[in-house]
């Protein structure tokens, strides 16, 4: 995390819509395209924005989807056929100064809004669907450039070029990269599993797998 310079370098929304994928039409809200001027933070989404699946995206843990607008540089030497505008990645606020060393539970400003850092955001196949590659998901996870969820904490407005603020700093030690790694390795890194399942500001169903996690690891002790 960059606190010399935060800011909002692009404000992404976009509704669901069908769209062909192996033969299929499957309803998906990736599609997002870049805003002008304010857009109003609602305590679920952003104004002009829906999520297609609620039980994966969306809701009050994952109200809003941040994605480092640095991770894109990677993104066109890995895809170099692929057009990416900013949004891309099915992203609400492209960031600049942010990274996955945010902590669970950090709080930022942007505009009149305020939000809390929730979790990473983990692939699933719309990303394939998005970049029409079946590989992407198994990708995307291996970059370990996930962005992050972030839930609503004041409602306001935002638009592009607003400065970003780190107002509190989350009181339990873990970051957004802890998540993935624990997620994407299986580590059996008992002290970080630990943490992890103490973060009050991590969601409860996080915190319950990797309670599970810790208990098997304590029961395979000698």
């Amino acid at each position: 995390m960059d606190e010399s310079r935060m800011e909002l370098l692009s404000v992404n929304v976009g509704l669901p819509r069908e769209v062909d994928w192996k033969g299929e039409r499957i309803l998906t809200g990736i599609f997002k395209d870049p805003v002008t001027g304010s857009v109003r933070v609602r305590g679920h989404n952003l104004d002009g924005d829906r999520q297609a699946d609620l039980s994966v995206h969306g809701g009050p843990w994952k109200a809003v989807y941040a994605y480092p607008s640095e991770h894109y540089a990677y993104w066109r030497e890995e895809l170099p056929e692929a057009d990416l505008p900013w949004g891309a990645f099915g992203e609400n606020l492209t960031t600049v100064g942010l990274d996955e060393s945010l902590r669970i539970g950090d709080v930022i400003a942007i505009g009149t809004a305020t939000f809390a850092v929730t979790e990473p955001r983990l692939p699933c196949s719309k990303l394939a669907v998005r970049f029409a590659r079946p590989d992407m998901p198994k990708r995307f996870l291996a970059s370990r450039r996930s962005g992050f969820y972030l839930r609503v904490v004041g409602e306001g407005e935002l638009a592009a070029g607003d400065p970003i603020h780190c107002l509190e700093r989350g009181v339990d030690d873990v970051t957004v990269a802890d998540v993935v790694e624990l997620f994407a390795e299986e580590r059996d890194d008992r002290q970080l599993l630990q943490r992890a399942v103490d973060a009050a500001a991590l969601r409860p169903k996080w915190r319950e797998r990797f309670a599970t996690r810790l208990r098997a690891v304590e029961g395979a002790e000698p």
